[in-house]
C-alpha cells in the first residue's frame, strides 16, 4: 500500500505510522555566527540611536538576517557597519558608531579611529562596539575626544534590554518636566531615588548626571502591581 502525500511535503514516518514534521535540520543557520552577532548588534544599537532621537529609517531597523548578509556576506566589512546619522531634533549634531575587530583594543587603536575621523569639528559623540578589553592607555585616548565618547562590549547588545516583557517602561524627563515635579513635591534633586550612570538603562540612553527618569511598573495583565517612581541620574 502506497503512503499517500501529506499536504505537498514529505515527512519521516515514525514507527507506529504517524508523520513526523519537517526535520530539525531545517531550522539550524546556515550562516555564520560571526555575520548572525554582528546583524543583532547592529540593529540593537540602531534602535538604541532611535531611541535617542537620532534619525534612524525604519528599514535599516527592520532589515532581516538574511538581507543582511545579502549586503554584507558571511565574515562583514567593520568598516561598512560603521553608522553616522543626527539627532531629529538638531540636524547639526551627529554621531559616528564604530565596530571594533577582536582583538584588545590598544591605544593605537583609538589613534587611527582618531585619524580617520574627518569633520571631528562637527561629531558630537562617538560609540565603539568593542569585542575584547580595552587597555588603559586606550581609554584614556578615548577621553582625549572632544566629544563625548561611549564603549560598549558587542555582547551586551546582542539584545534591547529595554523590550524584555519584565522590564519597567522608562521614559526621561524634559528639564521642565523635571523642574515641575521638584515643585510639585517640594524636593530637591538629591532627595530622589538614584540611578547610576554606569547602569544598563541609562547607558542605553546615554543619560548624564542630573538627568531624571520617569520608571512605570506594571499594567495590565503584569505580574507587577502598576506604580510609577522616578530616579535622578548620579
Amino acid at each position: 500500500m502506497e503512503m499517500e502525500e501529506q499536504d505537498g511535503f514529505e515527512g519521516e514516518e515514525e514507527g507506529n505510522g504517524g508523520i513526523l514534521g519537517p526535520c530539525l535540520t531545517s531550522y539550524v543557520d546556515p550562516g555564520t555566527s560571526e555575520s548572525h552577532r554582528y546583524y543583532l548588534a547592529r540593529r540593537t544599537v540602531l534602535e538604541m540611536l532611535r531611541d535617542r532621537g537620532y534619525v534612524v529609517p525604519n528599514s535599516e531597523v527592520e532589515l532581516s538576517l538574511q538581507d543582511f548578509r545579502d549586503l554584507h556576506g558571511q565574515n562583514p566589512d567593520l568598516e561598512r557597519l560603521r553608522i553616522s546619522t543626527t539627532l531629529r531634533s538638531d540636524p547639526l549634531k551627529r554621531i559616528l558608531v564604530i565596530f571594533c575587530g577582536p582583538s584588545v583594543v590598544k591605544v593605537h587603536v583609538i589613534r587611527s579611529i582618531a585619524y580617520q575621523i574627518v569633520n571631528k569639528d562637527t561629531l558630537g559623540g562617538l560609540i565603539l562596539i568593542v569585542q575584547n578589553h580595552i587597555t588603559a592607555q586606550a581609554l584614556k585616548a578615548v577621553d582625549l575626544f572632544p566629544f563625548k565618547a561611549e564603549i560598549f562590549q558587542i555582547t551586551d547588545m546582542l539584545i534591547n534590554i529595554t523590550k524584555h516583557v519584565l522590564k519597567p517602561k522608562h521614559r526621561i524627563l524634559t528639564d521642565r518636566e523635571k523642574q515641575r515635579l521638584l515643585e510639585k513635591y517640594n524636593i530637591e534633586e538629591k532627595q530622589l531615588p538614584r540611578m547610576l550612570r554606569k547602569d544598563a538603562i541609562a547607558r542605553y540612553y546615554g543619560l548624564e548626571k542630573g538627568q531624571v527618569v520617569k520608571v512605570s511598573y506594571g499594567g495590565e495583565n503584569e505580574i507587577t502591581e502598576s506604580h510609577v517612581t522616578y530616579r535622578c541620574v548620579w
